[in-house]
């Protein structure tokens, strides 16, 4: 069958070892980076959505053909695909969980567009060998997440995989939502995802595990020519050349995460892309009444691993871990420690001047380190909304400081006899703030501009998503269309979608969807 895109070039396949058992179950898959896989036949696929903005990318103009349909849902394939699955590890919730894999996503193949090239993938179609005790499935619920999430993160501005559709199989799917023992049917869904690579952190750790030395080189070199193309031919300088590369890829991606208040929530080494992409959108969530201890994932809720203010952390956890993997090819610990130590630095110098551009300041002689704590705590305790918050400081006149604690009180999730106690502390804070805009001395129009480029009006709370899927598994599509729509211009005055720039509502609190989230899919 054939569509304007075609498998061009599959790269991955040609030049990396490929799993020599055929059948499909699930075992350990040692000596191989992948395992061929064709998708599960469906019972009754539809299209939901399609990206309209990705299909532009790759330049595809026949979305709405019986073809495409197919493709995107495993039903049939690209010309010339072979699809796959990819074998490897990782690290989960701090310990080694050994062999992962791709178990329920199935690589279609590359197709190259404009000199670029990108993988497309199945995410829910089927089982594969790396299934282990699931199904290789994904539901409505989660699919509708991880569409949604996808674009409105690129949108954002942040490194991401991207997702080009959302289908229903037409098939029932049995999952327990919070693992309680309630499990019941739920619709079948299929995303098809689109990055130039799903190569995580597990897929070196897993190869240097098993001490499959070769196939740990093989990666790495290919990994380097396809995505670090500028660093010189394979030696132990380029491959820690490389690692710190993908350490500052790393920061870069964290420190916009907190810049948006998104919360990753699951940021074991498998979900950590090699070319600094957000990947995997399972138990996500943006911040709501500023918490920085604050974590989606019901799996995560007692020890808070992944919380929103440790993202930083965990990322350098993950770095170690990959930095442990590819020791054996440099045989030197100190350019993988001065890379690690590197993030450190890199992140704390540019994660602050981050927090300020939110402030409107951008004159380090202004930074202050009392000053920005002194509004953390005061988010914290006043329990005000991240993004309206940021969002509505451009409305801070510094001639009548006092007349913006009214936006704190719409902003704040306390009722107005709680929120008193902080109000001189606001107010004090509030008559600093201005100080240091008249020290920055900028023209007002250039700062509220410059504030509203990094300072989102619309992202996409749980309580959104949840309401699209609600509506959704009642066959009602409208709101992931007006989500979609919605989340393509996040920092952009909507008239007409002023009613998604608010609080979260009171019945969204403890509403499984909104603020608890499980990893099942």
């Amino acid at each position: 069958m054939k569509l304007k895109f075609s498998v061009l070039n599959d790269t991955f396949t040609k030049k990396l070892p490929a799993d020599k058992e055929l059948k499909n179950f699930t075992r350990q898959v040692s000596d191989a980076c992948f395992s061929w896989v064709k998708p599960k036949l469906t019972a009754d696929p539809s299209l939901i959505i399609i990206s309209d903005d990705l299909l532009k990318t790759l330049d595809i103009d026949d979305a709405d053909s019986s073809s495409f349909l197919k493709i995107v849902t495993g039903n049939g394939l690209i010309e010339n695909s072979k699809p796959y699955a990819m074998c490897y590890g990782g690290h989960q919730f701090g310990n080694w969980a050994g062999q992962l894999g791709d178990g329920r996503a199935i690589n279609l193949g590359q197709i190259e567009n404009n000199k670029k090239s990108w993988t497309l993938q199945l995410k829910g179609s089927g089982m594969t060998p790396y299934s282990r005790r699931a199904d290789g499935l994904a539901v409505l619920r989660s699919s509708v997440r991880e569409f949604l999430c996808s674009e409105a993160m690129h949108n954002l501005g942040i490194a991401t995989t991207r997702a080009l559709s959302l289908s229903l199989t037409g098939d029932q799917v049995l999952r327990d939502v919070l693992y309680n023992g309630n499990q019941a049917y739920e619709p079948g869904a299929v995303v098809c995802r689109v990055a130039p690579s799903f190569i995580r952190f597990g897929s070196f750790e897993m190869l240097s595990a098993r001490k499959e030395l070769d196939n740990l080189k093989n990666l790495t070199d290919y990994t380097i020519a396809n995505y670090y193309s500028h660093l010189v031919k394979p030696s132990k300088e380029t491959y820690s050349q490389f690692f710190n590369e993908v350490c500052i890829k790393t920061a870069d991606m964290i420190i916009n995460w907190q810049r948006v208040g998104f919360v990753h929530g699951v940021m074991n080494t498998d979900n950590l892309s090699i070319i600094g992409q957000t990947i995997d959108y399972g138990p996500y969530g943006w911040i709501e009444n500023f918490d920085e201890d604050w974590t989606p994932n019901t799996t995560d809720a007692q020890n808070k691993r992944y919380r929103f203010g440790n993202q930083a952390s965990i990322a350098l956890w993950n770095l170690n871990k990959l930095a442990n993997a590819l020791f054996p090819l440099i045989e030197e610990a100190t350019p993988l420690e001065k890379s690690l130590n590197g993030f450190k630095d890199y992140f704390i110098k540019n994660h602050t001047l981050m927090l300020y551009a939110k402030l409107g300041i951008s004159n380090e002689e202004n930074f202050d380190d009392s000053f920005m704590n002194e509004l953390f705590e005061l988010l914290t305790q006043a329990e005000i909304d991240m993004t309206i918050f940021y969002r509505n400081l451009t409305k801070f006149d510094i001639k009548n400081t006092e007349i913006f604690y009214l936006e704190i009180q719409k902003t704040s999730y306390l009722n107005e006899i709680h929120l008193e106690k902080y109000k001189a502390a606001w107010i004090v804070w509030l008559n600093k703030y201005a100080d240091k805009l008249k020290y920055e001395n900028t023209n007002t129009e250039d700062r509220i501009a410059a504030m509203n480029l990094v300072n989102p009006k619309y992202v996409l709370r749980n309580y959104m998503a949840q309401l699209a899927i609600e509506a959704a598994e009642k066959e009602d599509y409208k709101l992931i269309h007006e989500l979609y729509s919605l989340l393509k211009k996040p920092y952009s005055e909507q008239v007409d979608n002023e009613k998604w720039f608010t609080k979260r509502p009171n019945w969204a609190l403890n509403k499984v969807g909104c603020s608890q989230l499980s990893c099942s899919s």
